[in-house]
């Protein structure tokens, strides 16, 4: 059972987030290391830097798992001037394959995100799931 003291987030996880206002989903790719109820590990992803060039961008992760929810905090190193940390909450489905939720700057931006364990997940595989919800 999904979120049961047995389930583990370790591993690498594939997703998307997206702003409020019209913008192409972000793709990410999510290192997960679980001990006990917390979290912790790195995430790399694409933006577009200050003119439209690619910026690939670096954070690290810290959270915890209760039951089925996920809650962490990504927090970028300063790669391309991004150094601001991002709270995400979220939830993990029942065959513990992706965890759904929102994503917030505290006053500043929110949105949704969606994360697959990589067993079978890509980014295109990423981009059909989020579309679907």
């Amino acid at each position: 059972m999904a979120g049961n003291e047995n389930e583990n987030l370790t591993g690498v996880w594939h997703g998307l987030y997206s702003y409020p206002a019209y913008r192409e989903p972000v793709y990410f790719v999510a290192t997960l290391i679980q001990s006990g109820s917390s979290l912790s590990g790195t995430i790399h992803e694409s933006e577009k830097g200050e003119h439209g060039s690619p910026l690939t961008l670096f954070a690290s992760v810290r959270g915890s798992m209760s039951g089925t929810s996920v809650d962490f905090n990504k927090t970028y190193n300063g790669t391309g001037g991004w150094s601001h940390a991002v709270g995400y909450c979220g939830q993990l489905n029942a065959d513990a394959t992706e965890i759904e939720g929102t994503w917030t700057i505290v006053g500043d931006w929110s949105g949704r995100f969606l994360m697959i364990r990589s067993r079978h997940a890509t980014e295109a595989s990423a981009r059909q799931a989020f579309e679907k919800v």
